[in-house]
């Protein structure tokens, strides 16, 4: 709750600050570090900025719903930037910036917590949001065009941060998990 709170308030208080400053250039990569961090604060429309808002809070109560321990958040925190810098696969995406790949990964550090550690329905739950989160990538295909443009978002979307998101996600959760952070005990019902 508290990482899903800073994310939130980073991005309001970042809503007056002009996103080439913070937003994800991956020519300035290795020059302004800091930016595979700060751009999960850009948003480049009211729309986009409240959009991500509200997933934020589904993916805190998803989180907070499946007790997902402290180590699943640590996992999530080193995923985030992560997340950005998984985007030099594509570096023709000259400007990122939004919460949508980092929250992707939240839920991804959920969903494996939840099929190692959960028990019972536990399990269950995290296998069906998997496979969502599974066939929502697919359909969004992040290996074809670089950017989107949704009949009904005022943005362009970039789904190779959904899926550099997941899969950071889910080799941070992956990490911790391996680190001793999973005990079953924190999972039952």
């Amino acid at each position: 709750m508290a990482l899903a709170a800073l994310l939130a308030l980073g991005s309001v208080f970042a809503w007056w600050v002009p996103a080439v400053l913070l937003d994800w250039q991956p020519a300035l990569a290795a020059s302004e570090p800091w930016r595979a961090w700060t751009a999960a604060f850009v948003h480049w429309s009211a729309l986009h900025l409240g959009g991500n808002l509200g997933a934020t809070a589904a993916v805190a109560a998803f989180g907070w719903a499946a007790r997902v321990p402290p180590g699943a958040t640590l996992a999530w925190c080193l995923a985030w930037p992560l997340t950005h810098v998984g985007l030099l696969l594509r570096p023709e995406l000259a400007h990122y910036g939004g919460l949508s790949g980092l929250l992707h990964a939240g839920v991804a550090v959920a969903v494996l917590w939840l099929l190692v550690a959960g028990q019972g329905r536990q399990r269950a739950i995290g296998a069906l949001v998997g496979a969502g989160l599974v066939a929502k990538l697919l359909l969004e295909q992040p290996w074809g065009t670089v950017l989107r443009h949704p009949a009904d978002w005022d943005i362009a979307v970039a789904p190779l941060a959904h899926a550099t998101g997941a899969v950071a996600g889910l080799l941070c959760a992956a990490l911790a998990l391996l680190a001793g952070g999973a005990d079953s005990r924190e999972f039952r019902s």
